[in-house]
C-alpha cells in the first residue's frame, strides 16, 4: 500500500481554474422563488474508459483520490481537451494511465456528477481490441493497473476503496451491452 501524500495546506480558493460557482435565480410553475447554486465546469466535458482486456477482464486504476485523501480503485478518466471528441479523449487518456490503446472504441451513454448543483457530464466509453502503447500523462505518479473480472464485479463492489460512484454506474453499464442487455446504438 502506499504511503499517502502530504497535505501541507488547505484554503478556500472560490473559483479555480477549470469550476466556478453560479448563481441561478429561479421561478417554478408554481410561483414559488427559489436560488439555486451550481459548480459550473469548463464545458468541455469529460470520459470514464472501461478498458477491456478481454471478454471479461477490465483494467482498472488505483490513483490518490484527493477530496477523501486516500487511494481509490475505478476507471481510468479524464477532461477532454479543447477541440477533442470523446473517443479521441479516452483514447489519449487510457495511453496515459493504463499504458493501452484501442482500436475499438464505442460510447455507451453520458453520466452526470451531482446534477442538482453540478453541470459535469462525462462519456461512458467501452475500449475493446487493447495494444500497448503509453503516453505521458499529467499524473504526479505513476498509477497502478489493476486487471479485475467483470464475472467478479459483485466482490469489486464490497471493497473499501471503490466508492466512485461513475466508475461503478459505468463498469454495470459496459457489463450489460456486453451481455447484449444495454443496446446503445
Amino acid at each position: 500500500m502506499r504511503k499517502l501524500p502530504i497535505i501541507h495546506a488547505t484554503r478556500d480558493v472560490g473559483d479555480s481554474h477549470f469550476l466556478h460557482v453560479e448563481q441561478l435565480d429561479l421561478e417554478f410553475s408554481n410561483g414559488e422563488r427559489r436560488t439555486y447554486e451550481r459548480l459550473k465546469g469548463s464545458g468541455l466535458g469529460a470520459v470514464i474508459i472501461v478498458p477491456m482486456l478481454d471478454d471479461d477482464t477490465v483494467l482498472l486504476v488505483r490513483e490518490y483520490a484527493g477530496g477523501l485523501g486516500r487511494y481509490e480503485l475505478g476507471l481510468p478518466k479524464g477532461r477532454l481537451d479543447q477541440d477533442e471528441t470523446a473517443e479521441q479523449g479516452a483514447e489519449r487518456e487510457l495511453k496515459e494511465e493504463v499504458g493501452y490503446g484501442a482500436r475499438r472504441l464505442k460510447i455507451l451513454h453520458n453520466l452526470s456528477l451531482s446534477p442538482s448543483y453540478m453541470t459535469h457530464m462525462a462519456h461512458v466509453v467501452l475500449a475493446q481490441d487493447l495494444y500497448p502503447e503509453k503516453l505521458a500523462g499529467d499524473e504526479p505518479e505513476e498509477l497502478e493497473v489493476v486487471p479485475w473480472k467483470l464475472s467478479e464485479l459483485h466482490t469489486l463492489l464490497g471493497r473499501d476503496d471503490v466508492t466512485e460512484g461513475r466508475s461503478i454506474a459505468a463498469l454495470f453499464m459496459a457489463r450489460e451491452y456486453l451481455a447484449g442487455r444495454f443496446p446503445r446504438t
